[in-house]
Parts: structure tokens; sequence; C-alpha cells
């Protein structure tokens, strides 16, 4: 059975990523408000009643904001750390047969017909974690909010069918930008957010070459430009060698079905 996949909003004003099997519907955070992620749903023909669960990487507000409503309005099942539960006030939540599920970095979790598996990401919140979703042979993983890729986020991401990156900041850009240098410094930190030139080390070093789809997601409005994202990768992608199909998340719509499987 196939595996669908859909960025269905990136970047500081909301994010969440939508994964289905035949038999399970996942979201992958959810920062997007309730009314905005049905429409996106809808968009990309798929039925908003039908979410399973949500799998959340962390407390920030981009990645978290609606998912309040979500758990009040419709029986879903929230993943997240324990450091997240405590950050969010997850115990202060109003469920209509919902249920908040913690999660262990190093350990996966079935859920229908997939296999989730949790791992540590170096972020400035409580207790950051990605996500990879394997099924029928086939990984989806996501990495966004990270400040570099240490080694064990780096071998969590090999064998990705499909590999959605942060992409966020272009270094010249964000230094000469009109930011606070102390939010610079926070960005750029080792705890904040993968820039295109991490990213194009990262390829140029460590990724396996497996994904047949990469996205670059979680790019900045303000310090970055979609095309310096998306040349910087693809020149080190050809270099390598790889016919990887390369495309950009989006802020304000869903981005295509990939289809797996």
């Amino acid at each position: 059975m196939a595996i669908r996949v859909s960025v269905l909003g990136s970047g500081s004003r909301g994010n969440a990523t939508f994964v289905a099997t035949e038999r399970v519907r996942l979201l992958i955070d959810c920062g997007l408000s309730r009314r905005m992620l049905r429409e996106r749903l809808r968009e990309i023909g798929e039925d908003p009643d039908r979410l399973d669960a949500v799998l959340v990487t962390h407390e920030h507000t981009d990645h978290v904001g609606g998912l309040r409503s979500l758990l009040k309005k419709q029986s879903v099942e929230a993943y997240m750390s324990c450091g997240t539960m405590d950050r969010c006030h997850a115990d202060a939540f109003e469920m209509n047969g919902s249920a908040i599920v913690p999660v262990v970095q190093g350990r996966s979790y079935p859920i229908g017909d997939v296999v989730v598996e949790v791992f540590a990401v170096p972020h400035d919140a409580e207790e950051p974690v990605a996500y990879a979703i394997h099924h029928n042979g086939i990984k989806v993983t996501q990495l966004t909010d990270l400040g570099w890729i240490p080694d064990h986020v780096a071998d969590s991401l090999k064998g990705s069918d499909v590999l959605i990156l942060e992409s966020n900041h272009d270094l010249d850009m964000l230094r000469m930008g009109p930011y606070p240098w102390n939010l610079k410094e926070r960005l750029m930190g080792r705890r904040g957010h993968l820039s295109n030139t991490a990213v194009a080390r990262f390829l140029g070093t460590d990724f396996d070459g497996r994904a047949r789809h990469i996205v670059l997601a979680h790019l900045s409005s303000q310090n970055n430009h979609p095309e310096l994202a998306r040349q910087g990768a693809l020149d080190v992608l050809r270099e390598r060698g790889f016919d990887t199909r390369l495309s950009l998340a989006a802020q304000d719509a869903p981005g295509p079905v990939l289809e797996m499987g």
C-alpha cells in the first residue's frame, strides 16, 4: 500500500505535514489554525475529520498553535516528549476523546500500519524531537528546527525515501538583515535553525542518496530566498550524480502530494 505525504504549510507562521496510508492519517506538528488546517486538507483531497494522530516535535507556537483546538474538537492522539508536554501545559488541554501519548527519544511506536521512530535534535526547546515514519519498506523523515546535524541525526536520516529538510536562512542575508544581533546569534547557533550552507554541507557529505524526494522546508521569509535554497541544494545533488527530486515547501499553500509505494 502507498504512503502519501504533503507539507501543508511550513515557516514561522505555522507548520504541519500530512502523512497517510490506507489505515492511518497523521500530522507532523499542528502549527496551523484548525480552520486553516481543514482548508488545506480539503485542498489535497483529504477528509479533515479523519485524522488519527499528531506527532509533535516541540512546544514553539508555530508547531503547536492549532493543537489545543484540534484535540478539543476531534478525537486524536498527540505524541510528544515529556518536556514538550510540560511546556505545552498538556495536562490542562480540554479533550474530546483525545489522548496525549509520551514518547522517548531513541524508541519507536506503532500507530496503525506505520512505525514511528523518534530521535532527539539540538534546538532551543525543552525536549525537541524529530520523527521518521516507516511503512512497508518506505521511510519518510522530517527534520526541521535544529541548529546543526550531529552524527546521530545524520544516521537517523539514512534510508529515507522522502526527506523533508529545513533550509531556514541564507547566512549573508541573515547577517545583513534587520533582525537584532541576539536573534541572529540564536538563529545561527547550534540550537537554532539550519542554514542553506549547512544543508549543502550535509547533502555533500552525509546524504546517502536514497531519497527520491527532498522537500526543503521552514524557509525564512526575511532571511532567505527560495532560489538561493533551491540552487544551493541542487548544485550539490548534481555534483554527486543524484537524481533526487527537489522541491520547496510553502507557508501559504499545501505542497503537492508525494506518493510512494
